[in-house]
């Protein structure tokens, strides 16, 4: 974590009344950074999906409650949420409200850019992508 990401996330926990040592995770979101930092900036992406298999087998899963800054393309901090729902769901089976909520408003929309976004991740690992791929769908709120 950057010197700039650690005084946002201290600065934060004095405002909310946090221990500074609350644990926090930063990250940036796939192929368009800025803009759905700025989606979930404005209040408009509210969850976000995530291949179950392409996780780190030491990396563990999201867990409600936890807190996450969002980060630029080039690691600024943008705002902090903190997570409220996580599930495993197959990637066909993902409901349309959750496609709302990550921001793409229409289905449609949402599975031609996770469909082309899933089969890049897993060709760059040597999978292949698949529709019952097991997703990591988060819900989140923007707290600050």
């Amino acid at each position: 974590m950057t010197e700039e990401v650690k005084e946002f996330w201290q600065n934060f926990c004095q405002r909310h009344q946090l221990a500074a040592d609350t644990p926090v995770d930063a990250w940036a979101f796939g192929d368009d950074p800025d803009g759905l930092a700025d989606l979930v900036n404005r209040g408009i992406k509210t969850a976000t999906t995530s291949a179950y298999e392409l996780y780190d087998q030491h990396e563990e899963l999201p867990q409600v409650g936890e807190w996450g800054i969002i980060l630029t393309n080039a690691g600024s901090p943008v705002c902090v949420v903190q997570e409220r729902v996580v599930e495993l769901v197959p990637y066909n089976l993902i409901s349309v409200e959750h496609a709302y909520h990550e921001g793409d408003r229409t289905y449609k929309n949402w599975r031609e850019i996770h469909d082309r976004f899933f089969k890049q991740e897993y060709e760059k690992v040597g999978k292949k992508f698949y529709p019952q791929a097991p997703m990591v769908c988060e819900v989140f709120a923007k707290v600050d």
